[in-house]
């Protein structure tokens, strides 16, 4: 059964920090592109960082480079978000998803919040 688990979200104020973690199991890791989405309330879900099989790749939306950064732990089937500076408008539910332009498998999402 395939998984992908997301979790680090909750609340922090702007110019915070959270780390996001994606789990997986269920299918070949290190065949596969990930990627972290976002949806805000009332928008569309929106592509935020994605990185390669290698990790030797990575791309990031333009709201978002040089705060956030993507990687990943092959040993442990693992996909990480690093966020950094975040802001109001960082807030939304944030999804892991298996894939680097058409997305095989999804995560049920984390909730970040950013507010004073």
């Amino acid at each position: 059964q395939v998984q992908l688990v997301e979790s680090g979200g909750g609340l922090v104020q702007p110019g915070g920090s959270l780390r996001l973690s994606c789990a997986t199991s269920g299918f070949t890791f290190n065949r596969y592109a990930v990627s972290w989405h976002r949806q805000a309330p009332g928008k569309e879900r929106e592509l935020v960082a994605r990185i390669s099989t290698t990790g030797s790749n990575t791309n990031y939306a333009q709201s978002v480079k040089g705060r956030f950064t993507i990687s990943r732990d092959s040993a442990k089937n693992t996909a990480y978000l690093q966020m950094n500076s975040l802001k109001p408008e960082d807030t939304a539910v944030y999804f892991c998803a298996a894939g680097w332009s058409t997305f095989d498998y999804w995560g049920q999402g984390t909730q970040v919040t950013v507010s004073s």
